[in-house]
């Protein structure tokens, strides 16, 4: 299972810290031990259950010829209420490996049109 894209969202100080260090690294993705992803279907749950009390986030679009080999599809655990394969990263994600970032401010997380569309199409 592959998707087109991932993506990675950040808090405004998660993504400030990452710019200062070079690469990202947030505390849940050094708890698990990778770097957590969500494809263009699963955004808007993932804003909602990890980012309802933020107001602003960073919408990240890695270059996935840079990230795909290092990339894994794997089933959530019996622990959490959402289904699917979600994309991991089992590496480092350096800020130079980001083609693409948008800054989305709550109103229901105005998501761009391109990702939308992109979700309409799975």
């Amino acid at each position: 299972m592959k998707y087109q894209n991932v993506y990675k969202i950040l808090s405004i100080r998660e993504w400030d810290d990452a710019q200062k260090i070079g690469y990202i690294n947030t505390d849940l993705d050094k708890k698990d031990g990778f770097i957590h992803f969500s494809n263009a279907n699963q955004l808007a749950a993932s804003l909602e259950l990890y980012f309802s009390d933020h107001e602003e986030v960073i919408l990240l679009l890695p270059c996935m010829r840079k990230i795909e080999s290092n990339l894994k599809y794997e089933p959530t655990d019996g622990d959490s209420k959402r289904k699917g394969f979600f994309a991991h990263l089992y590496g480092d994600l350096k800020i130079e490996d980001i083609e693409k970032s948008w800054q989305i401010k709550r109103g229901a997380f105005q998501l761009p049109k391109s990702i939308l569309l992109e979700a309409e199409l799975a």
